[in-house]
């Protein structure tokens, strides 16, 4: 009779630290860039009001770009981590799943 694996005994798994491993990385890479980005804008607005009100066109300052590029690198950002997580870690959750039988 097969031994029944618990969270306890597959916990210990190769595959599984390395799931676990990755999960933290990207995500913690991921979110310290996006923190940059949001919170380098918010600075920009805090500090340096003149350089946003500067004027690109006749109607449009660049703090307008930037604060699209901000929510644009939010999107890219998601779509890094959506295809990260379609390609590799599903992979690994479904081969941690058929060690465990679940």
């Amino acid at each position: 009779m097969a031994e029944n694996k618990t969270s306890y005994n597959f916990k210990d798994d190769a595959d599984f630290k390395k799931l676990s491993g990755q999960k933290k990385a990207i995500s913690l890479v991921l979110t310290i860039l996006e923190l940059i980005f949001y919170f380098g804008f918010i600075g920009l607005i805090a500090f340096n009001k003149p350089f946003l009100s500067s004027m690109l066109t006749e109607r449009i300052t660049i703090g307008i770009p930037i604060a699209v590029g901000v929510i644009l690198m939010s999107w890219v950002l998601t779509g890094i981590y959506v295809r990260w997580a379609n390609n590799t870690y599903d992979v690994l959750v479904k081969k941690v799943k058929d060690k465990v039988g679940g």
